[in-house]
């Protein structure tokens, strides 16, 4: 073989080894795989109500009226103590609310009190001042020292034959102690000074037009003799509530 051909060969070679080693780079683009899916730990996403900037449903707390409903009526005022029915001295059930409107002298009385020879003041206070709005509600009761100890209708015959009273009466009720009256519950725990449990017979309470208990005064305040004292104090609250409208 002769140089030139052996060049020649090996230049072939030559050329063809370089395109093996070029078809040898190259390879064909592979697959992508799919995104792997979502494990069960995965949080889902909020929803829409929750995403920032849009719209909550709103919730009303339990008891609150639904859009549309009435609102609470106002609450009732704490003074407020003709919210009560009673039994009157002949055993039937009173709303004492009838007598909202009306100035009212609220009484604890005792047949066998030395202050008894009141029920003779309050029946005067009770004709005096009934067409202008007074009303006195007796209320008997056998807390200090056993002097009410009679029956209702016992009472009853004793207000009306010694003392002619002809202003309402009631069924003989516990007035403070732990059976003591709703009503006198009430009464007992509004503030100083018309608060407390009654001392004694013939504590009284003076009640506005409108239901709200606003004066308080002791045995002492004679209901018929105004000239000092409680008594002219109870005198001129009682008439400065019946000039009240």
């Amino acid at each position: 073989m002769n140089g030139r051909y052996f060049a020649n060969f090996a230049s072939l070679v030559v050329t063809l080894g370089c395109a093996s080693m070029s078809v040898g780079v190259w390879r064909a683009p592979q697959p992508v795989a799919d995104p792997a899916p979502a494990t069960a730990d995965a949080q889902p996403e909020k929803p829409p109500a929750e995403q920032p900037g849009a719209p909550v449903a709103s919730e009303k707390p339990a008891g609150q009226p639904a859009d549309g409903a009435a609102a609470d009526t106002p609450k009732e005022d704490p003074a407020y103590v003709l919210g009560f029915t009673v039994k009157d001295i002949d055993g039937r059930d009173q709303k004492l609310d009838q007598y909202k409107g009306k100035v009212v002298l609220i009484v604890n009385v005792a047949s066998r009190c030395g202050y008894t020879p009141q029920y003779e003041g309050l029946e005067r206070l009770y004709q005096k001042n009934r067409d202008a709005g007074l009303v006195i509600l007796g209320f008997p009761a056998n807390n200090f020292n056993g002097q009410e100890p009679g029956t209702d209708a016992e009472i009853k015959e004793f207000c009306s034959s010694k003392y002619g009273v002809t202003f309402p009466m009631f069924s003989k009720i516990s007035v403070t102690g732990q059976d003591q009256h709703p009503l006198y519950k009430k009464l007992a725990s509004q503030p100083a000074p018309v608060g407390g449990d009654p001392k004694w017979n013939f504590t009284k309470f003076l009640v506005d037009r409108q239901g709200n208990v606003v004066a308080r005064f002791s045995s002492n305040a004679k209901p018929d003799e105004p000239k000092e004292g409680e008594s002219k104090a109870m005198a001129e609250k009682i008439e400065e509530l019946l000039k009240a409208k």
